[in-house]
């Protein structure tokens, strides 16, 4: 009854054409890896408890209250990133009643309903995090939620812009899409040894915090380690697609991960010569979530859907490009 209900609702909505659905899916792309930009700023600039309660700001107050105990800066920051979660709600949602609008296939209504609810559990994630006074780890499961938030979004992406009919086959040799599944693995090293860095570092969110007891120089080397893991697979990676001549939009979204994942690499040299200065920390964190989109479109990438039954391809064989 309540699902009737709902689909004669959302049949009331005009009909969305495909490129409305790709706008919306980038825009769930954008609000997701934005939003933790903004949380970066808050933290550099020591905001993270400029609203000391959750879902409060204050005790009995949703919006910031003159105290001397806290800057009003700070409480203006941290309560802005809050109510951008309400614009990342707001494309979240609107993704949903789009694709079902548009009678998608379940795979992408899927796909587009993971969208609120991981949005809700960030929230309540974001609510520990102040709760608990800012502890390194859970700063740091805040942070790796909206990295794999942006991944499922860019796939949701990669899904809308596929027919609905037909069926899903490798463009790839699956050794190689082996490859770039370890590809995405060493990503994720890379970072959750970054979260690390970030809670030995200087950047805690707020003076007081405790921060993660490792020499930090240790985290450093290992960050920079599993980057280069990252990077070597990329390139390994590229070498073997032109060996199988992969089709053309898999080679260049690899070159863009390349591209994205050494500009990010060159960037946390300076930071580490520089001393961590706090206004190149947003940037990291745009280029991490860069990184992530751009690995997550190369793996969707990996296969195409087809309306024709189609074999997977040999080692070596020509595949057929994605429409």
């Amino acid at each position: 009854m309540l699902s009737r209900t709902y689909l004669s609702l959302v049949d009331r909505l005009p009909m969305p054409s495909l490129r409305t659905q790709r706008v919306v899916a980038i825009l769930v792309i954008l609000t997701q890896a934005g939003i933790a930009v903004t949380g970066s700023v808050v933290r550099v600039t020591a905001s993270g408890l400029g609203c000391p309660t959750w879902p409060q700001c204050f005790p009995g107050s949703f919006t910031p209250v003159p105290v001397e105990e806290v800057a009003t800066l700070h409480q203006l920051v941290e309560f802005g990133n809050r109510l951008l979660t309400f614009v990342v709600v707001a494309a979240a949602i609107a993704v949903v009643l789009v694709v079902t609008r548009a009678r998608r296939r379940r795979e992408v209504i899927a796909y587009a309903w993971v969208m609120p609810l991981s949005t809700l559990m960030q929230a309540v994630i974001g609510g520990i995090t102040v709760l608990t006074g800012l502890l390194w780890w859970t700063v740091a499961v805040h942070l790796l939620v909206s990295m794999a938030m942006v991944w499922v979004a860019v796939v949701l992406y990669n899904k809308i812009s596929e027919p609905d009919e037909g069926v899903d086959h490798p463009v790839a040799p699956r050794p190689l899409r082996s490859l770039t599944a370890l590809t995405a693995v060493a990503l994720v090293g890379v970072l959750v040894a970054g979260t690390m860095v970030t809670g030995a570092g200087p950047h805690a969110g707020d003076p007081d915090v405790d921060r993660l007891e490792v020499e930090i120089v240790t985290l450093v080397h290992l960050h920079s380690q599993l980057t280069v893991a990252y990077v070597a697979l990329l390139i390994g990676l590229i070498f073997a697609l032109y060996a199988v001549a992969a089709p053309r939009n898999v080679l260049r979204n690899l070159k863009f991960v390349i591209a994205i994942a050494a500009a990010q690499a060159a960037l946390g040299i300076v930071q580490y010569f520089m001393q961590v200065p706090a206004y190149l920390i947003p940037f990291h964190i745009a280029g991490a979530a860069a990184c992530t989109a751009a690995t997550a479109a190369l793996w969707s990438s990996m296969s195409a859907r087809t309306t024709s039954s189609l074999p997977t391809p040999p080692s070596g064989e020509r595949v057929p490009e994605r429409v």
